[in-house]
């Protein structure tokens, strides 16, 4: 029961499948102290029946109520022990679920990232934790307690009578034999309603990341009408799923309930026939209420359960991932990078094609072509943010794909044209770049990366508070923001890619500058798509359509008159248009 199976149906971790053995114990226990009472109740009737039909003295009556009392003390003993190993212990298995997740989502590659949406990510890590969480507390526990305390309490039931057993509990299996026939349609409604919930999320999460797009081409109605078409749907799914399931849940609780009254035809059946006494039918009628009570519950549950299937599915798609690994120790010969016929797919389109260059240590090597050509691609392999289909690519002699990541990336400096910020002072912002830096270091790199300028005049100078990702900086602040991160990293390796693209000509100048400060001796890779920004680099790669089209340096490239040489023509050309 409690398999490799069940660890995974249920997105358990190893202590969380520790956690539902404790707490079915003490749920079967609880169980089993409970319909305990219903004997004790019948020891109490059945004295109080003997003294008033004058048999026994009324001093008998002590034996049951002391019974009595020690029942109350075993069951608040019993239950306590039961809500600590349900509830209690399951507080800490959604910490833990949510942490490995997280520390799996770290480990995976920047690919996986590319197909699962930031609205997609947060469902899992937040609604399906979420919902798994319930299940942890509230059903695996009670649901297999009461499995194993209703089969204990079956057998000891047909030991006392059997005809009576059968007519109290058939109800049992055929409820739940309903449930379980239910739930591929149970499971596929579930799935239907995460579907529309991700879409919720999606259309709520894009409205506020482009809301300034969306006011200024006046597209508010629009969008926001498609926006509640969305959470129609939502509502609709919803409620149809809730239906399904409570149709299920509500006949498998009437069929159940139907024991009742065949308990008592049976039983008025037996009397008549003088098989049994009235007491033994007043006992079976008080342990269907204490048999029955569990599983009301139960039934609820096991609907539950089946609900929970995807949620544990979209869980267990993380963990199953497979995440990049290697060995913990880096100690390259040098740093060039080489690329040895390397090839690269992406959504099983290939997107690379049997690529080889080297990037050699104290030069500048430039990737350029048409858009679409795999420029990024090669910067993103060369840091093993993805990982090659063929061929290999090493760092100073060294395959990368025999590195761990983390431990690869502490020879890599990134300066990308999308800068990340966090939501936090212009200073921690640059200290991400090494860990653990003084507050001396950052401002000797700030300055390196000509920050001052505009740090200065900022309320509270470095201690001040940047907004979500930067919001209160431009774009050629938050770019040399970047660069101080890199140059406080100081590594032999660094990764260009359109650095200064979208920069007005004043910000390029002076993040060109931070930009020479940072890239001396070092291995630079270098992506462009303005030509004059690449024309002083060592080697420039040409790549066309995943192909390197020609490689060389700029003057070579220039008496080729390939795909460099128009290119060039191409930007000289349009440097001289003008508006009519």
């Amino acid at each position: 029961m409690f398999g490799e199976k069940f660890q995974r149906t249920y997105a358990l971790t190893d202590q969380g499948v520790k956690n539902t053995k404790r707490g079915t114990l003490f749920t079967v226990i609880t169980n089993l102290v409970v319909m305990a009472g219903t004997g004790i109740l019948y020891l109490v009737m059945g004295s109080f029946m003997e003294i008033l039909i004058g048999k026994s003295a009324t001093t008998h009556i002590l034996v049951p109520i002391l019974l009595i009392i020690a029942f109350l003390l075993l069951s608040f003993l019993t239950h306590y022990l039961q809500y600590k190993a349900t509830y209690g212990l399951v507080y800490g298995e959604v910490k833990t679920t949510r942490l490995h997740l997280a520390e799996r989502l770290r480990k995976l590659p920047l690919g996986y990232f590319g197909k699962r949406d930031l609205a997609d990510l947060t469902e899992t890590l937040m609604g399906d934790v979420n919902r798994m969480e319930h299940v942890w507390s509230h059903v695996l526990g009670y649901l297999y307690g009461a499995y194993i305390s209703t089969a204990i309490i079956a057998i000891c039931l047909i030991f006392y009578n059997w005809k009576l057993a059968i007519a109290c509990l058939w109800g049992v299996p055929v409820a739940f034999a309903l449930l379980f026939g239910s739930r591929k349609l149970t499971a596929r409604s579930s799935q239907i309603t995460k579907a529309a919930a991700i879409r919720v999320s999606d259309g709520i999460q894009e409205a506020l990341e482009n809301v300034r797009e969306i006011r200024a081409t006046n597209q508010e109605k629009r969008y926001l009408s498609g926006l509640n078409e969305k959470i129609d749907q939502h509502e609709k799914v919803t409620i149809k799923g809730e239906l399904t399931t409570g149709l299920f849940v509500n006949a498998a609780s009437v069929i159940m309930r139907l024991g009742v009254a065949t308990t008592i035809l049976v039983g008025a059946n037996l009397i008549l026939s003088g098989q049994i006494d009235f007491m033994l039918l007043f006992l079976f009628l008080l342990v269907i209420t204490r048999v029955y009570a569990p599983f009301d519950q139960s039934l609820a549950l096991i609907a539950e359960m089946f609900v929970s299937q995807v949620s544990a599915d979209r869980i267990n798609e993380i963990y199953e991932t497979p995440i990049a690994t290697g060995s913990d120790t880096f100690k390259p010969q040098g740093h060039d990078i080489v690329f040895d016929h390397v090839s690269f797919s992406y959504d099983h389109k290939e997107v690379l094609h049997d690529v080889s260059f080297t990037a050699k240590e104290g030069q500048v090597t430039a990737l350029v072509g048409p858009s679409g050509s795999g420029k990024s691609t090669c910067a993103k392999l060369a840091a093993r943010l993805w990982d090659i289909d063929s061929g290999h690519i090493c760092v100073g002699g060294v395959d990368i794909s025999t590195v761990d990541p983390e431990a690869l990336l502490t020879d890599y400096s990134m300066v990308f044209q999308d800068v990340v910020l966090f939501d936090d002072t212009v200073m921690e912002n640059i200290r991400l770049g090494k860990r653990g830096a003084s507050d001396e270091e950052v401002l000797v790199a700030a300055k390196a990366a000509n920050c001052d300028e505009f740090v200065n005049l900022l309320p509270q100078g470095y201690a001040t508070p940047i907004g979500e990702n930067g919001a209160k900086l431009s774009g050629g602040e938050r770019q040399r923001i970047s660069i101080a991160r890199a140059l406080l990293k100081d590594s032999p390796i660094v990764l260009l890619d359109e650095a200064t693209a979208s920069l007005d000509v004043e910000n390029e100048t002076k993040v060109q500058a931070a930009l020479s400060r940072l890239l001396v001796g070092k291995t630079v890779l270098v992506i462009a798509h303005r030509m004059r920004t690449v024309a002083g680099a060592d080697h420039i790669v040409v790549l066309d359509n995943g192909y390197v089209a020609e490689q060389g340096s700029p003057a070579q490239l220039m008496q080729n008159h390939g795909i460099y040489r128009r290119m060039v023509d191409l930007q000289s050309e349009s440097a001289h248009w003008k508006m009519n």
